[in-house]
């Protein structure tokens, strides 16, 4: 199939996803890039549409992947159409429309022995982006994303994922609601902070620990700092007088690698 009509109906509710009201309204989101639309196929997100470069073809390696069992409708699109919906300065050959999918809170529980990293009001979708793949290349359980956050599925965030959204649960919610909930489970809250009683490398993440990075200018809210049962801080010996929300996630999400997998093998030489 293919279109070829900037005015076509289909372009424009597309070209509607580049806007959060839209977005919630169709419940569906933008995937930008090979790699990404890939990522989502191979993960067996619920991809409804990928449209590509008309004049280019199927991407190579999107020819060949396996049917995961999504329908998926492929068309092919003019370049005009392609520059009318990407977000990116620079467009991509080829871009996917995917349906919202968001599995049960819980099952971030399921994990006990690997951390689940919570943002309160992480507003830059760089960071939640970055943090996203931060915790996919930890080997996180999964992400809660609070209130005040930036939109999981806006398209910078969803391109600084690097398709780790696709890779571990992204939940998501009201921490308010959330919280107590995961405590009650025998969850425990960390989260950084300058008056923080431990340094963050002596900390101990194993079991089941929910690790709480507030928003870049104001940092965890007084709800969800009232709920947190430990602070640490990140020693900085050098000049520099803080880090942003996505280098001290993955400081600690590295730290609590560290001492899941790393930690008895250093002591025993290896």
């Amino acid at each position: 199939m293919e279109i070829l009509s900037l005015q076509n109906a289909r372009v424009k509710s597309w070209v509607q996803l580049q806007e959060k009201k839209h977005r919630e309204k169709q419940s569906k989101y933008l995937v930008e890039g090979i790699h990404l639309v890939q990522e989502a196929l191979l993960a067996g997100a619920d991809v409804e549409v990928v449209a590509y470069d008309r004049d280019q073809g199927i991407p190579a390696e999107l020819r060949n992947l396996p049917d995961l069992g999504r329908k998926v409708e492929w068309i092919g699109v003019t370049e005009a159409i392609i520059a009318k919906i990407s977000d990116a300065s620079t467009p991509q050959p080829v871009l996917g429309i995917v349906r919202k999918e968001q599995g049960p809170w819980d099952k971030l529980l399921q994990n006990a022995g690997r951390p689940v990293i919570v943002l309160d009001g992480v507003q830059d979708p760089g960071n939640v982006g970055t943090i996203i793949r931060s915790a996919d290349a930890s080997g996180a359980a999964g992400v809660v994303l609070g209130k005040g956050c930036a939109d999981l599925y806006n398209p910078k965030t969803v391109r600084s994922t690097m398709g780790s959204l696709f890779h571990l649960p992204v939940i998501e919610g009201d921490l308010e609601e959330l919280l107590p909930q995961a405590k009650e489970r025998g969850a425990r809250l960390v989260t950084t902070s300058l008056e923080g009683k431990a340094a963050a490398f002596h900390y101990d993440y194993t079991g089941s620990c929910w690790i709480v990075i507030g928003s870049e200018g104001r940092g965890v809210s007084p709800e969800v700092t009232a709920m947190v049962n430990d602070a640490v801080i990140i020693p900085m010996p050098g000049r520099a007088e803080s880090l942003n929300a996505a280098m001290a996630a993955t400081i600690l999400l590295f730290e609590a690698l560290r001492q899941r997998e790393y930690s008895q093998r250093s002591q025993g030489g290896l």
